[in-house]
């Protein structure tokens, strides 16, 4: 059965907008428990709820998960986790970069890499306060305007990251990944070990976990771009926005992990799809959706043509 819900997109004042994208207000009913698989990312979630909870585990291990919880922050994730709930949930969710993530939480991302915490746990509880705020509010707009007001309060106390690692940032993201991380020390002036030591620590993930990631989130906007019964081949148009969230490949609920072409039987080139995204080859890609979300890709988009019901 498919949840029945509404989605409110808002825009953050424009100060915001070089660091916040976007806002999403849901409102979702499951009467049933719904389980989504969450794809991995070098991103941070903040959902920020006051319905019914849900359940954030990492298959890998269950201390990094959160229980019973309407609204967390996961840190940046090296592999897929999954989320259930069941009742009426409402709230916002937030996909942040890293280093934006890293001066409104005020705390080096390394303290919550593949982890879900509830933002009462979080210092300060100043997340905890603007939850109650949020689900006090009567309606969406009030609910945007209040977020605006905070974060931009939050960023405007918040010392700048550091000029170099935001520079190391923004080349890894310019490149979709697919330079390599030793040109980037070098241009910086940094050891790979200090390069790694800082991504650690701020981001929270090695630099060379990140172009991976970067990688993959690539894949997934290509599959977004394509669409399920398109043919992806040497003539296919180039996929875009290598920096953005894997959100638009929701790998919940994939189709057979087998599957080769898309629901009208058209053949689909993962050999082209991995060389245009920057893998070495077919293999890498699969691989690395395996890891990041869980199934293929090929299992993922047979999932995005099967009609919801």
């Amino acid at each position: 059965m498919t949840p029945v819900g509404e989605m409110v997109v808002g825009l953050p004042e424009v100060s915001l907008r070089p660091f916040v994208d976007r806002y999403v207000g849901y409102r979702e009913q499951a009467d049933l428990p719904l389980v989504r698989r969450e794809s991995a990312g070098v991103f941070v979630v903040l959902i920020l709820g006051w319905g019914a909870p849900l359940d954030v585990t990492d298959p890998r291990s269950a201390e990094r998960g959160a229980s019973g919880v309407d609204s967390f922050v996961a840190g940046t994730f090296d592999g897929w986790c999954a989320t259930r709930t069941m009742g009426v949930g409402e709230g916002v969710e937030l996909l942040l970069a890293p280093l934006t993530a890293r001066r409104l939480l005020g705390l080096p991302l390394g303290e919550l890499t593949n982890r879900a915490v509830g933002v009462g746990q979080l210092p300060g509880r100043w997340l905890d306060r603007l939850r109650g705020q949020l689900a006090e509010a009567a309606a969406w707009p009030e609910r945007f305007a209040l977020l605006d007001r905070v974060l931009a309060g939050r960023l405007a106390a918040s010392p700048p990251v550091d000029a170099r690692l935001d520079w190391a940032w923004r080349w890894l993201v310019a490149s979709g990944g697919q330079e390599g991380v030793g040109v980037l020390a070098d241009e910086l002036g940094w050891s790979r070990r200090h390069l790694a030591s800082r991504f650690r620590q701020e981001i929270g993930l090695p630099p060379k976990m990140v172009a991976r990631l970067l990688r993959f989130q690539h894949a997934c906007t290509a599959l977004s771009d394509v669409g399920p019964n398109a043919v992806i081949g040497p003539g296919a148009r180039p996929p875009s926005g290598a920096g953005q969230s894997a959100a638009g490949a929701d790998p919940s609920g994939p189709g057979p992990s087998g599957a080769a072409a898309s629901s009208r039987g058209q053949a689909v080139d993962w050999a082209a799809v991995a060389a245009r995204c920057g893998y070495y080859d077919q293999s890498h890609l699969i691989r690395d959706f395996h890891q990041f979300a869980g199934a293929t890709p090929a299992a993922l988009l047979a999932a995005r043509s099967t009609p919801a019901g």
